[in-house]
Parts: structure tokens; C-alpha cells; sequence
């Protein structure tokens, strides 16, 4: 069996407040991308254990233990007894702002209650997802939302316009930790998500221009200048809809026009940079 993980990007980011047991209150806008890795999952023999594996050297021990984890928690939650070969074919770039991990972890839930026809509860799954990353339990709805707290809270919102999604990253990763406690270390500015929102769901890319935002871009650029690099080449080049997902250091650029983002696309690999083309999830 094989599931695709889809990516995210944060339209809008803004940190509320550093909670006591050290994670951060969260108030975003994420839209699902059309790019994904592609998870395949088959049954072993019982006498094998679970083994997760990846085509790409790249993949953290974090993400390959995130898959692990979610097979565990629903064994433990489930009582099966059946063992996987689960296999990541990876096309999310890593250390970039996309959830790759967070997705492949949800996906691999999907296929798991799939390929045993598991009878589940929606409540019971949100919680296991939530167990396992903060990003999961979005990953595992997989709708245009805003996401709350520490991503256990979700309201689907509705994007009007099509967006055709060009992503470039720099070929130096950040660390979401890292990125975390720079920010902590700064003063963050407060902003107001609401516009957004608004901006998203009537189709007026003027407001959206003004309003979309992401809080943790001074502390990812303070790590890495390039990110503020690419932002003014892509301003300069005439996109507008310009930001970083989530930690960094991918920044993207949300356009109506395909051919145009094209043909940015080849000027971007030309220059260096780790470059894809997708677009919002219809």
C-alpha cells in the first residue's frame, strides 16, 4: 500500500507564549501543497520487526523515529499484533519549514488503519496524533486551517483563490529547536491573524500582501541570512505573496499566474538554490 504525506506551509505564524513545559502557544494559518513524499506500507512475517527506511541519507533520526513512534502508539492503542515494512520515498525537503516528518508520521497512520480496516474514533486518533509531534494531528485532517495552542486545536478555513506554490530554500537547513530559542531569546513582535484570514477567505491578495506574516523569521534569518535573501530576490522579481513556512528556511511565493512562477522556478535552480513548483491542494 502506499499513501502520500502532503506538505504544509504557515500563510501565517505568530507565538503566543512560552508554556511551562517548554512548548510554544501557537496561533497559524496552514494550507496542505500538492508535493508529498510517498509512504509504503506492507505486512512482514510476525518473527520481523517493524523497520522504517528512507531513499534519501538526508532523513533525521527524529523523522525516521516519528513513523516508528506512531506505529507503536497504535499498536499500543489498538493491540494489533502485525509488523511493517513501512518505506519513505522522500520528496518534502528536510529542515525546511514543511512538516515532512509530522506528515509521514500521519500517513503512516492512515495506511496502518487502512491496511487492517482498524474501526476507529476520530477523538481517539487526534489524541494519538497529538501524542506523537504537534504537527500531526493537522497533517492527519489535511484542510486549509487555522491551528491553535500547540496544534491540537483546528477550524478549517476556506481559501478562495487558486495558488500556484513556488518553494526555494537555501541549501543550509534550520533547526525548528534552534529556531525556537533564538526567537526566545529576542523580543517578538505580536501581530493579528484575523486579516489573514479574512484576506484568504474573500480572495483579496492586497490584504493578504499587508497582513501574512510568520513571527519566526528574524530568528531564522538571524541564523540564516539567506532567508531574508531570497524573500527581497523574490519581492524583486514580482511576486508579492512572499514568506517563510514555518521554522525555515524554505521561504515561498503563492501566485495565480503558473507561468510565471515557471519561469522563476529555472532562474532560482540557475542560482543555486533547492527549487519546487506545486500549488495549493484543491
Amino acid at each position: 500500500m502506499i499513501v502520500k504525506a502532503y506538505a504544509k506551509i504557515n500563510i501565517a505564524l505568530d507565538v503566543l507564549r512560552k508554556q511551562d513545559d517548554g512548548f510554544h502557544e501557537l496561533d497559524m494559518v496552514m494550507a496542505p501543497l500538492d508535493l508529498h513524499d510517498s509512504i509504503e506500507i506492507s505486512l512482514v512475517p510476525p518473527s520481523f520487526d517493524t523497520l522504517v527506511t528512507c531513499d534519501s541519507f538526508d532523513l533525521t533520526t527524529g523523522e525516521y523515529n516519528l513513523c516508528t513512534i506512531a506505529v507503536n502508539k497504535m499498536r499500543e492503542f489498538y493491540k494489533f499484533k502485525e509488523k511493517f515494512r513501512i518505506h519513505i520515498h522522500k520528496r518534502i525537503p528536510m529542515s525546511a519549514g514543511f512538516g515532512g516528518g509530522s506528515s509521514d508520521a500521519a500517513a503512516t497512520i492512515h495506511g496502518i488503519i487502512k491496511l487492517l480496516k482498524l474501526q476507529t474514533k476520530e477523538s481517539d486518533i487526534i489524541a494519538l496524533c497529538r501524542s506523537i509531534g504537534s504537527d500531526v494531528p493537522y497533517f492527519y485532517r489535511l484542510l486549509p486551517s487555522r491551528v491553535q495552542g500547540t496544534g491540537e486545536i483546528l477550524t478549517p478555513i476556506i481559501i478562495k483563490n487558486h495558488y500556484y506554490v513556488l518553494i526555494v530554500k537555501p541549501v543550509e537547513g534550520l533547526s525548528t529547536k534552534e529556531v525556537f530559542a533564538r526567537y526566545d531569546q529576542m523580543s517578538g513582535e505580536k501581530h493579528d491573524i484575523m486579516p489573514v484570514i479574512e484576506a484568504l477567505t474573500s480572495g483579496d491578495d492586497v490584504k493578504l500582501k499587508e497582513s501574512m506574516f510568520n513571527a519566526l523569521e528574524p530568528a531564522a534569518i538571524s541564523l540564516c541570512p539567506e532567508v531574508a535573501e531570497i524573500k527581497q530576490k523574490l519581492t524583486a522579481d514580482g511576486v508579492e505573496l512572499v514568506s517563510m513556512s514555518g521554522s525555515g528556511s524554505a521561504v515561498f511565493a503563492l501566485d495565480k499566474r503558473l507561468n510565471k512562477l515557471e519561469k522563476l522556478a529555472k532562474k532560482y535552480i540557475n542560482l543555486g538554490y533547492i527549487v519546487l513548483l506545486t500549488e495549493i491542494k484543491k
